[in-house]
């Protein structure tokens, strides 16, 4: 019989190839006979479909018993799927009951002791029961019917339409699947028999074990059809979004492999120049960072970030904010102080130098800083000097900062509306930069300038840009300044060291939250003599 099946022809060891199955090897095969008892073959995990030639590794005793016994013969196998593959040796339950009659054409002994067959399904079959189990299997069955062979169901249009839209189908996934060979389309646009290509699609599909059984079940040849091109299309389905994928990632990848290659053309050709300005730039922030008296905290937030920094690209817009930031931290001066200069008389010299007159000013200047070098702190109330403009009270905040020998710092406040000009804006925002209270102890450099905030009754309240009163609040109050926070800075800077004199023509108009810091009742001891004062505030005469 084996001389009949013109596919036996191409098998041979070398070749790999794809059948091309005829009108004339399905009619064949139909006229096969399916003999009353056969032996079975249980597989796992496989599903074999009339006119299809697959490999079996067998691995069983009773199997490659079987194999040996049929390999030389015409008479044929009975190959079954069983429900589940755990089972060593399956029961009637424990196989599908409808299966696929074949024959062994090739029969390899490995070296591990399994074997290898080459089998060729025939016609489908139907269990009846088992008649034997020793050596191996032998079951009595009969053919399982099915309409696949009506004529008049092949020449229905809609039935021809649906083979071919199968046919497309399948042709399309194997252009679009990297690991099927080309002359796979080439071998389905050239099978004729509608049977074979439904079965050889059935065989080749990613479906379950249950899937394929129940197609190989199928009665009908149109209910089998459409359920093959539900499962083609949702492999096709499958397979375009995974080439979506890989198409996508590898885009990424050429974008991530050429901006590397790039960086490190960049990086060799600035080492020749000397080092790139990147590790120049870290290897400066370090430096400065080593000279610091910053506490621990600090310490720690600075290399966070600057380790942030060395992790960023260059050309990232994120890598100038970064740098910005940090240039701003070991700027800042952390725990620096100019050395205080708490001479009296020295002091009322260059007030009188200055300034002529004011002697009630002069004489409460004097006292305040008298009062500061016995406290040795700067947590007392904020000198506020009211008055009309042109009496001097700007320059009077100079004359003080000079007295002391400490840095001098003005910011005028008049017309300010913006809550961020005090505590900064995020530095996560385009354009962000501390405030300005900030700003300007980094420029001068030390931790306890004299900060003259001009025209404080002109600051705006509340409005849509925030409370920048509110925000002056910690500014002043010596209870919340040595932890003043910054947005931009993103923590805490110690104020309490600077000596602030606030100046203003109105004192109605200030806001109600800073009078207490510039007009509370305090008693001030000094040794021996007792008095209370009723006013901080300090009006021109």
């Amino acid at each position: 019989m084996k001389e009949k099946l013109l596919i036996n022809e191409f098998i041979n060891n070398e070749s790999n190839f794809i059948p091309l199955f005829s009108l004339e090897d399905e009619e064949m095969l139909r006229n096969e006979e399916v003999p009353e008892i056969i032996p079975i073959l249980p597989l796992r995990n496989t599903v074999l479909f009339p006119g299809m030639v697959i490999p079996i590794t067998v691995g069983r005793n009773k199997s490659i018993k079987l194999a040996q016994d049929y390999a030389r013969s015409d008479d044929p196998i009975g190959v079954v799927t069983q429900r589940d593959n755990e089972i060593e040796d399956p029961s009637l339950n424990d196989i599908f009951p409808v299966g696929t009659m074949a024959r062994i054409l090739k029969f390899v002994s490995m070296p591990d002791g399994s074997v290898t067959i080459i089998v060729q399904g025939v016609k489908r079959f139907e269990l009846e029961e088992l008649v034997q189990t020793e050596p191996y299997y032998k079951a009595r069955v009969h053919e399982y019917t099915t309409n696949e062979f009506s004529k008049e169901i092949s020449n229905k249009k809609n039935f021809s339409a649906l083979i071919g839209t199968i046919r497309d189908t399948a042709i399309t996934m194997i252009k679009l699947s990297p690991n099927i060979p080309n002359d796979a389309s080439f071998a389905l646009k050239n099978i004729e028999s509608h049977i074979f290509l439904l079965n050889f699609i059935s065989s080749n599909l990613s479906a379950s074990v249950k899937d394929r059984q129940a197609i190989l079940e199928m009665k009908d040849i149109e209910e089998r059809a459409k359920t093959i091109l539900k499962l083609l299309n949702k492999d096709l389905q499958m397979l375009e979004l995974k080439n979506q994928i890989q198409f996508k990632s590898k885009q990424q990848m050429d974008k991530q492999q050429r901006e590397y290659y790039l960086n490190e053309q960049i990086k060799t050709i600035q080492q020749e120049l000397g080092g790139s300005p990147a590790e120049k730039a870290a290897n400066e922030l370090q430096n400065k960072a080593a000279k610091k008296k910053w506490n621990e905290d600090t310490k720690k937030l600075f290399d966070l970030e600057l380790q942030k920094l060395l992790r960023t690209n260059p050309m990232s817009p994120d890598y100038s904010v970064q740098l910005n930031y940090l240039e701003l931290l070991v700027d800042l001066p952390w725990n620096e102080f100019s050395e205080d200069k708490f001479d009296l008389v020295r002091a009322r010299k260059v007030l009188d130098s200055d300034h002529f007159g004011l002697e009630k000013v002069k004489e409460r200047i004097i006292e305040y800083l008298a009062v500061l070098k016995l406290k040795g702190d700067m947590k007392s109330p904020i000198l506020c000097l009211a008055g009309p403009p042109g009496v001097g009270k700007t320059s009077l905040g100079r004359s003080i900062a000079e007295a002391l020998g400490r840095k001098y710092v003005r910011i005028s406040l008049g017309g300010l509306r913006d809550e961020s000009e005090i505590r900064g804006h995020r530095k996560t925002y385009i354009g962000a930069m501390p405030g300005r209270i900030i700003q300007n102890m980094r420029k001068v450099g030390f931790s306890n300038p004299v900060f003259v905030l001009d025209e404080i009754d002109k600051v705006l309240g509340m409005n849509i840009q925030g409370d920048p009163s509110a925000a002056l609040l910690e500014v002043l109050d010596p209870e919340q300044n040595s932890t003043f926070y910054d947005n931009y800075l993103e923590t805490t800077f110690d104020l309490s060291k600077v000596l602030f004199i606030a100046t203003a023509n109105d004192l109605s108009t200030i806001h109600p939250a800073l009078l207490p810091c510039l007009t509370e009742w305090k008693l001030l001891i000094f040794p021996g003599i007792f008095w209370k004062k009723k006013s901080k505030l300090l009006k021109d005469t």
